[in-house]
């Protein structure tokens, strides 16, 4: 499965669960496909899902891709914000790197309402 595909399925199923859905994607140019990024943008992740009083931040990769030191610092700095505004009322803010073998998981976070 691509990372397009696994994508399409993970926003398949988001919008079944009723979650909005941002997505920042690329754009051809004359020097290949970019994502028009500002400032520290680079490695932004793929999918930022929102049903409150859920927030989650959804990295993608196809089952053998892996994540950019980019990725990582993001993924890294957002997932210290999860674990300090959880404060120990549950999972409200998620920090995910999701890839095909994730499916089970996928579905149970994006189906099952948590509040």
């Amino acid at each position: 499965m691509t990372e397009a595909q696994w994508q399409r399925q993970v926003v398949d199923l988001a919008r079944l669960g009723g979650w909005r859905i941002a997505h920042f994607g690329a754009a051809r140019t004359e020097k290949g496909w970019r994502t028009p990024v500002r400032e520290d943008g680079a490695g932004w992740p793929d999918l930022v899902l929102v049903r409150p009083p859920e927030l989650v931040f959804a990295e993608l990769k196809a089952e053998k891709g892996k994540t950019t030191p980019e990725q990582e610092a993001w993924l890294g700095d957002l997932q210290v914000v999860a674990e300090w505004s959880n404060g120990g009322v549950g999972e409200v803010v998620q920090v995910f790197v999701w890839r095909p073998s994730d499916f089970p998981e996928v579905r149970r976070v994006l189906l099952e309402r948590r509040s």
